[in-house]
């Protein structure tokens, strides 16, 4: 165990100008290469600061229902401030994640068929005293630590994008740069929230006028791509820059290959963009392999 440190668990991560990229969008495209964590994804900024604030309220041990990049933060985090972390994941769970999360120093229990069952026992276990249960991204203390990515760019560029673009899951990040966008005024920025069809439930949520929790200040497109575009965003951007990311980042960098950005110009939903700040938010849920399988399933050879 290492200890509590005083510093935040995150890293400065590069904003890197990509000429691949810049030529496919015909704007400077900038990556904010958050895969390269210590953690492996964006996760660890609002999951840490999240863990280092219940550290400091008193949590004696960390559970998560997680085995994909939050798990793999709280994990990282509770090794960090020297306390305990059970990971609670199905019996389906692979043995490479089981490995990982244990190599990181948490207790892996496996526990029912189905995600749900294993959260179910995640929030059993946090009922103990001095448990607290980590949730992956439906938290204000998650926001605000994701909201550091947005003071790292201002702190960069030191002026603003004409665009952002990210990948959409729970919507952590997202929270978390509309957040920081308006932290250092920047909240005119448009962010461009990328999604694959299928689960797109923030897009849906839009589409049925039922979000009602962004500012109106900031402005979000929401867009949708299939999966097969961002598989193939995937491979093309390993061939480009020689980074492996995971699908749903693939999903943000579609935006660029699927020539999406022009669309949105053409149509007069964005405007002239000088550049473009595009998150690459984590590649640990993926593996050569993996992507080969994908591709086959896919039909893409």
């Amino acid at each position: 165990m290492e200890g509590a440190p005083a510093g935040h668990f995150h890293t400065t991560t590069p904003l890197l100008e990509s000429w691949a990229l810049s030529r496919e969008a015909g704007v400077k495209v900038l990556l904010k290469c958050d895969n390269m964590q210590p953690s492996g994804s964006f996760k660890i900024r609002g999951i840490g600061h999240f863990c280092q604030q219940m550290a400091k309220r008193g949590c004696k041990h960390l559970v998560c229902s997680s085995g994909g990049n939050a798990g793999i933060a709280a994990a990282y985090s509770a090794r960090k401030l020297g306390i305990p972390a059970t990971i609670v994941l199905p019996e389906t769970t692979s043995l490479q994640v089981v490995t990982r999360l244990r190599g990181q120093g948490a207790e892996v229990q496996l526990a029912g068929k189905v995600w749900d069952d294993a959260n179910l026992r995640a929030q059993e276990l946090a009922k103990r005293d001095g448990w607290v249960n980590v949730p992956p991204f439906d938290h204000p203390l998650i926001w605000e630590g994701n909201a550091s990515l947005v003071r790292e760019l201002k702190a960069t560029l030191g002026t603003p994008p004409g665009a952002l673009v990210l990948a959409v899951g729970g919507g952590g990040l997202l929270a978390g740069v509309v957040a920081g966008l308006v932290e250092v005024g920047w909240q005119h920025v448009p962010i461009i929230a990328m999604e694959t069809r299928g689960a797109h439930s923030f897009n849906a949520a839009v589409e049925a006028g039922k979000l009602v929790t962004l500012p109106d200040i900031t402005r979000v497109l929401s867009e949708v791509v299939d999966d097969a575009e961002a598989v193939s965003a995937v491979q093309r951007f390993l061939d480009d820059e020689r980074l492996l990311v995971e699908p749903a980042c693939g999903a943000a960098l579609a935006s660029v290959y699927s020539g999406l950005l022009g669309s949105l110009q053409a149509e007069g939903r964005l405007g002239p963009l000088a550049s473009v700040v595009v998150i690459v938010c984590g590649g640990n849920g993926i593996n050569s392999g993996e992507l080969q399988a994908l591709k086959a399933k896919l039909g893409q050879s």
